[in-house]
Parts: C-alpha cells; sequence; structure tokens
C-alpha cells in the first residue's frame, strides 16, 4: 500500500499536533514496514528531527511551490499526488488540500477537535473563519474522518454535520518512552538541574486559558496544600491572570510555583515519574495526550469532569468540576494524603494506558486503512 501524508506538523510543530503526526508516522512505518510512506513537506528547511524509518520525504520542486510552501500544501500538492499515485493521502491535522476530491486516492483526514466553534471567544474572528473553511473542505471531501476521541465524534456530527458513518474513532497513542524506566542518572538529573522539590504536583502543557492551569493554583493557595506545583509549557497572554493572582499571595505561596518552558521527552518522562500527582484542569480538549503520558508513567491523574477527559485517562483517574477550586483541593488532598490510593490509581492508569500502545494504535489505523482500500495488511500482533 502506497501512504501519503501532509507532513508538515510533524516537521514543524514540537508539541499538540506535531506529536500526533510524528507518532502515527513512527507507528505505521515500525509495524506496517511493508507499505510505501510518503511524507509531503511544504519546506526543505525543517525544525524537528525524527525517526520515520522507511518513509521518504516530498518537497516541493516548482518555483512557486518553493516560494509559497503554505499555497503548495493546500494546492499546487494535488499535481504531485497526481505524479505519486498513492492509494491514501492522509491529512494529519484537520486539513485537506482544496481540489483533492478530484484524485483518484482515497482521502482521510483526522480531525482533533473543534474547539474554535465550541469557544470562538478564544480566536481571533479571521482564524474561526479560516479554520472552519478547511474543516469544512476536508470534513466534505474525505472518504474517512477520523475522529481522536468520541467527544470529537459527536462534535463533527453536530457541528459539521459529518455523517456518522463516515466518522472512524481511532485513539491516539504518545511517545513509548513515556512507558519505559527512566534511568535513575536522568532521574538525578531532573531534580538537579531543575532544583526540584523532594515531592511536587505535575502540570504539563500550554499555559493558555482554555487549560486553565489558575484553577490548580487558586485549590492550592486556598485549600492550604503544600506541596509545590511544576507547571511545564510554553506561556500566553494568560500568564497575565496567573501572575495578576499570585501578585495577591504569600511570598511563600509563591515560590510554591514553579514554572519551566517546554522539555524535551527524555527530560519530560523524568518529571512525571518523579511526581506525586498530576493535574489536567482543562476546560475542554480533542483528547489530552498529557493525561496518558502522565498514566504510562505511572503517575496518577487528577483532571475535569465532561469533554473527552475520561476517555484519556480511565476508571483510574479522579475527575473534578474545572470551576470549582475546592474540589480539586480536596482531590489532591485525597491523593497526597493516602499512599494506598496513589499506589491503586497508579495500577489502574498504567492497566488503561497499556490499551494505546504503539502496535494497538498502528492496529486500528491500518484497520482503516484496509476498509477504505480493499488492500490487506497484516495487523496481528502477539
Amino acid at each position: 500500500m502506497r501512504i501519503g501524508f501532509d507532513a508538515k506538523r510533524a516537521f514543524f510543530n514540537n508539541t499538540g499536533l506535531g506529536n500526533y503526526s510524528r507518532n502515527t508516522i513512527r507507528q505505521l512505518t515500525i509495524c506496517f514496514p511493508e507499505n510505501e510512506y510518503l511524507l509531503y513537506v511544504p519546506k526543505k528547511k525543517i525544525r524537528v528531527e525524527f525517526d520515520y524509518g522507511v518513509a521518504r520525504t516530498i518537497f516541493p520542486e516548482s518555483f512557486t511551490g518553493k516560494c509559497f510552501p503554505s499555497y503548495w500544501r493546500s494546492f499546487l500538492i494535488n499535481s504531485q499526488l497526481y505524479s505519486d499515485n498513492p492509494h491514501i493521502y492522509h491529512g494529519l491535522s484537520n486539513e485537506l488540500p482544496f481540489g483533492i476530491d478530484k484524485m483518484n486516492c482515497k482521502k482521510i483526514v483526522t480531525i482533533h477537535d473543534l474547539i474554535f466553534i465550541r469557544y470562538p471567544e478564544l480566536y481571533k474572528p479571521i482564524d474561526r473563519k479560516m479554520y472552519l473553511k478547511k474543516f469544512s473542505n476536508a470534513a466534505r471531501v474525505a472518504d474517512i474522518v477520523i475522529a481522536v476521541s468520541q467527544q470529537t465524534k459527536r462534535d463533527l456530527v453536530e457541528f459539521l454535520k459529518v455523517p456518522e458513518d463516515k466518522i472512524r474513532v481511532v485513539y491516539q497513542g504518545c511517545n513509548p518512552v513515556f512507558y519505559q524506566e527512566c534511568p535513575s542518572e536522568i532521574l538525578e538529573k531532573a531534580r538537579t538541574e531543575y532544583d526540584l522539590p523532594k515531592e511536587f504536583i505535575l502540570y504539563v502543557g500550554t499555559i493558555e486559558e482554555r487549560k486553565n492551569l489558575l484553577l490548580a493554583i487558586k485549590a492550592l493557595n486556598e485549600g492550604h496544600v503544600k506541596v509545590p506545583l511544576v507547571a511545564i509549557g510554553r506561556k500566553t497572554d494568560y500568564f497575565q491572570q496567573i501572575e495578576a493572582y499570585l501578585s495577591g499571595c504569600s511570598a511563600e505561596f509563591k515560590r510554591q510555583i514553579i514554572f519551566i518552558d517546554n522539555l524535551p521527552n527524555e527530560m519530560l518522562r523524568a518529571f512525571y515519574k518523579l511526581a506525586k500527582v498530576f493535574v489536567y484542569p482543562s476546560v475542554f480538549e480533542g483528547f489530552g495526550i498529557p493525561i496518558l503520558e502522565a498514566l504510562a508513567s505511572g503517575t496518577p491523574v487528577i483532571t475535569s469532569k465532561g469533554s473527552c477527559f475520561s476517555e484519556a485517562g480511565g476508571p483510574g483517574s479522579l475527575y473534578v468540576d474545572p470551576k470549582n477550586p475546592v474540589e480539586m483541593a480536596d482531590a489532591l488532598k485525597a491523593v497526597l494524603g493516602s499512599e494506598d490510593q496513589r499506589k491503586t490509581m497508579i495500577c489502574e492508569g498504567l492497566k488503561y494506558a497499556s490499551d494505546f500502545t504503539d502496535e494497538k494504535v498502528a492496529v486500528n489505523m491500518m484497520t482503516v486503512y484496509q476498509e477504505v482500500t480493499g488492500i490487506k495488511n497484516n495487523v496481528s500482533f502477539d
């Protein structure tokens, strides 16, 4: 089978859609190396290196394509697809080229979420308009729309009127490094290099309004939880709200909140392993990969009620109202105050995370490819 991917995010985004794209490509090339994988990349000067195995990269060749990479990705790529003749073209990040409906290949798009429709106030009007045009086009011309959660599937049906029988839910996995034991020297390096406290609560994610980190900070302060919070992620304008809140707190409490920029996965897994509990108070997500990373690392999770969070967190996580700092504080006290509860949550989390391994995710994706093309691969793993 010859499978083409929109690989822009794989080579240009460090987190989020980039992780999804890299993991999908890596999982498939490892588990099904007999296929031919074509990675369509709009620019040669890439930002993110990763091992894409047996796949090969394809860049714009025309003068126009080289000068206008976004235009190539959305329009000019069709002539390249006509030449390469893949059985499938898979848009990994919510988009398909305009005009691809005239191509003979099967079209698949992964749509991660419709947050720009659910929470329009978080986006600029021009961005909402652009997203709606791109998402709607992709959902319309695709033979199959892959949703990363049942929540996203429901939103696709409700907001974009995508027929249910056109949607397949394929959960994403996380980088296998989080399933592996972390060498003691890396744990020690993380603790000393970042001067980590002996015990701490961990948050991982962009520090933005939707992800609601301020709730966790309020829970610690107002609930008198004395364990420090380490927040890893890129800051946005929302950070000003956090600074404003902290300005009214005691100097002692301010020292309890530690902010760190994004880390490579090798170091990030050490933070998960060292943390006593992971908090993810987001209001809404397409799936919530950091939750799965924490579970796979053997870290108990406290996250939000509703949205897709129970799909990512499973039965062993605790769920709180993302608008209620008292609930968050009570959940933190319950986990931090009972080693037996922590151990139970860790065991249940590891068991749940085992359903999201590379092999299982790759098999689920390949099953969709088989369905849409009629071409069979061996999809059995021990």
